[in-house]
């Protein structure tokens, strides 16, 4: 049996749009009795936009920024929140140092679920207009990444929101 992570750290669920960070941080966070923080919903709080108006009205770059400066602030909260980080962070090497010593969770899933599941949102930017292409690119770039900082990864398409939050509990010591 692996060792289970420390219950005082702060837990990062990251994946590729439509992978489910905020379903599965939503019943963790109840769980713990921590603070969520989402970037979606936070940024439209204090920004005013969703992520897909910013890149929109603003560009892919300062929505980027954005992001990454949400998880910053969120990583440094005490006490330490369940946060569902926007998938560009990790694409930073100094977000990525940040997230050493959280319990990171990569939600995965294959690139036509995924997409199928940014069909159900508008506040997700569609950079490209196929989907699943966007996504692959995506992945070919973040997805060593999440390998790299992952302490847990799940597989989406297999397991409900629930079901991973459940183990992400057991793994908590």
């Amino acid at each position: 049996m692996t060792r289970p992570f420390p219950l005082s750290a702060p837990i990062v669920v990251v994946g590729l749009m439509g992978s489910g960070k905020s379903s599965v941080s939503r019943p963790l966070a109840q769980a713990l009795g921590r603070e969520m923080r989402d970037s979606d919903p936070d940024m439209r709080r204090r920004y005013g936009l969703s992520a897909a108006e910013m890149a929109e009205q603003l560009g892919a770059d300062l929505l980027h920024d954005r992001e990454a400066e949400h998880l910053r602030e969120a990583l440094a909260e005490e006490p330490p929140p369940v946060i569902a980080a926007a998938a560009s962070t990790i694409e930073r090497a100094d977000i990525r140092a940040l997230l050493q010593p959280a319990v990171v969770v990569w939600l995965d899933a294959p690139d036509d679920v995924l997409a199928e599941r940014m069909l159900s949102g508008s506040h997700r930017p569609h950079f490209e207009p196929d989907l699943r292409a966007m996504l692959a690119k995506q992945r070919a770039v973040r997805g060593p990444y999440f390998q790299e900082v992952a302490d847990l990864t799940f597989d989406v398409s297999k397991l409900t929101p629930e079901e991973i939050a459940t183990q992400i509990l057991d793994r908590l010591g």
